[in-house]
């Protein structure tokens, strides 16, 4: 059983930063492909804001390109989002998600490609 763990969401000021982590007991992050999520209380689907996969390559949506970085730590076995030049917009829940690497993914931005998931982690940006 894959569990996953997020921690470093909190409150930030329009144009700060803040670092999300993302690991769990067990987890080889080697074995996924990964991603960050984030959900909006009045939105009802979670949108994909970046994806690694296990050659390192990155895929970012277009709200967030430019601001964040989304990183991995094989030694660690740990997921990053650096999260930069933040915005009120980017007030969420933000959750880590995995794939088995073997796992073919249609579209890497999507929810439902997506096995397993984390609690999520709060970010709130305020102005």
């Amino acid at each position: 059983q894959v569990r996953l763990v997020e921690s470093g969401g909190g409150s930030a000021q329009a144009g700060g930063s803040l670092t999300l982590s993302c690991g769990g007991p067990g987890f080889v992050t080697s074995n996924y492909k990964m991603a960050w999520f984030r959900q909006a209380p009045a939105e009802k689907e979670r949108e994909g804001v970046a994806r690694i996969d296990d050659t390192g390559y990155t895929r970012y949506s277009e709200n967030v390109t430019g601001r964040f970085t989304i990183s991995v730590d094989h030694a660690k076995n740990t997921l990053y989002l650096q999260m930069n030049s933040l915005k009120v917009e980017d007030t969420a829940m933000y959750y880590c998600a995995a794939a088995p690497v073997t796992q073919w993914l249609r579209n890497s931005l999507a929810a439902s490609e997506y096995d397993y998931w984390g609690q999520g982690t709060q970010v709130t940006v305020s102005s």
